[in-house]
């Protein structure tokens, strides 16, 4: 469980969205969720996000804030700048968090020298992770951490690297993050969390890894990436880039680094080519892109930050489900209607409901927040949910059940079969 004191933490938790006001509603459900007793949420949302909250029924205590820009740093400082908790926390619209997400990230907190803090993150089966601990260079080239405890870590990091937190998945002490002047406009999009990981890294403040701190995020479609997670416009992604080896990267350095990345993009638009998700057409013009992006990034504004000031509408608390009761429900396919029912049933009653339901086949498994507000995993019997381990699984019903819960109890705060 999180530590006693990261419950006294309030906490502002931004969320900036453009054009995806079902998975922002989504997100909100989990948010709803949260199994701690002090945080207000900030949504900086597109007319189609803001259209979604007029209607939402938890609306009067939401601070939201319009903002139609394709520029997800500038959509950031707006947050901060409502935000009137003591540490703000970020996710992305098309995530969702564990119920006990925001305790576990604050946690480092309690540290009056703790600056920032990062979590993982689960990919789109809701199993596999998408993102644990990595460091980075000024070059924008990173590399994994190996932490091996499930406790908070400030691990050791390479000459001149930062630690690299995931911007759906991340916490800062708001008097820091304000003082630095938040988030840099320059990064419209990539790179603005890795912009600030190098920022904090420069002037020597702490950043922590926290692994219990976990979010699901499930890369919705937008105008930068289809469903499938295939390119649309790298563009801005170059011009990112210039932007960030233009501040962080030594200038000897640059040109080479540039190239890396470069030949980096050339090779996974060719997997999708080869994988015919893609024509050469269309990477041939997402190449060109990313070049133009490159060379107008390089011409954009390294103007100091202005410091932003203080919050000047009061916290609004929204609320979570701190000390919810949980409940575990588990059958078969024959059952899954009733199973399903039950659990709406039971989330509406105010409890964090998980959902276990297993097939007679080594179908792997799957995890998803479900709208009707309970967490819900599928698959064989006899199948994999760690993506590493053996494609059949031989085993029992009840025994699979009480693996399979096991696995999560600690981030779901679930009580295991040896607790009983």
């Amino acid at each position: 469980m999180p530590t006693p004191s990261a419950q006294t933490i309030a906490a502002s938790i931004v969320i900036v969205s453009r054009g995806r006001p079902d998975a922002l509603r989504l997100c909100l459900a989990g948010i709803a969720q949260l199994d701690h007793p002090q945080f207000e949420v900030i949504v900086v949302a597109c007319p189609a996000g803001m259209a979604m909250l007029g209607e939402h029924p938890q609306r009067a205590l939401i601070k939201a804030m319009a903002f139609d820009r394709a520029n997800i740093s500038e959509a950031r400082n707006l947050g901060i700048a409502v935000a009137a908790g003591e540490v703000i926390a970020f996710i992305d619209d098309d995530a969702v968090p564990e119920p006990t997400w925001l305790a576990h990230l604050l946690g480092p907190f309690a540290d009056p020298q703790v600056a920032a803090a990062g979590g993982y993150v689960r990919g789109r089966n809701g199993i596999s992770f998408q993102w644990r601990a990595r460091s980075v260079q000024g070059s924008g080239e990173d590399a994994p951490l190996h932490i091996t405890s499930d406790t908070p870590a400030r691990p050791a990091l390479p000459d001149g690297a930062a630690l690299k937190l995931q911007g759906t998945n991340m916490a800062h002490r708001r008097t820091v993050l304000a003082a630095m002047g938040g988030f840099d406009p320059a990064f419209r999009f990539y790179l603005d969390e890795t912009d600030l990981d190098m920022r904090h890294a420069a002037r020597g403040h702490i950043s922590v890894v926290v692994p219990l701190a976990e979010v699901h995020h499930g890369y919705a479609e937008s105008p930068r990436r289809s469903a499938r997670r295939v390119p649309r416009d790298l563009t801005e992604i170059g011009a990112s880039m210039a932007c960030f080896l233009a501040r962080h990267c030594p200038e000897q350095d640059r040109g080479a680094a540039w190239q890396r990345f470069r030949d980096g993009q050339q090779h996974r638009l060719a997997a999708l080519v080869a994988r015919r998700a893609l024509r050469r057409d269309d990477m041939q013009g997402l190449l060109r892109g990313l070049d133009q992006g490159f060379a107008e990034g390089a011409n954009r504004s390294a103007a100091p930050l202005a410091p932003i000031p203080a919050a000047r509408a009061a916290f609004l608390p929204f609320p979570g489900r701190p000390g919810a009761s949980r409940s575990v429900l588990s059958g078969r396919l024959w059952n899954r209607r009733a199973l399903r029912r039950e659990a709406a049933h039971r989330a509406a009653q105010g409890e964090i409901v998980s959902v276990f339901r297993f097939t007679h086949t080594a179908l792997p498994h799957r995890m998803r927040f479900d709208a009707g507000g309970y967490w819900e995993q599928t698959g064989g019997l006899w199948g994999r949910s760690d993506r590493g381990g053996p494609r059949f699984v031989a085993t029992l019903f009840r025994v699979r059940l009480n693996a399979e819960i096991t696995r999560v109890a600690k981030i779901r705060s679930l009580r295991t079969p040896s607790d009983h």
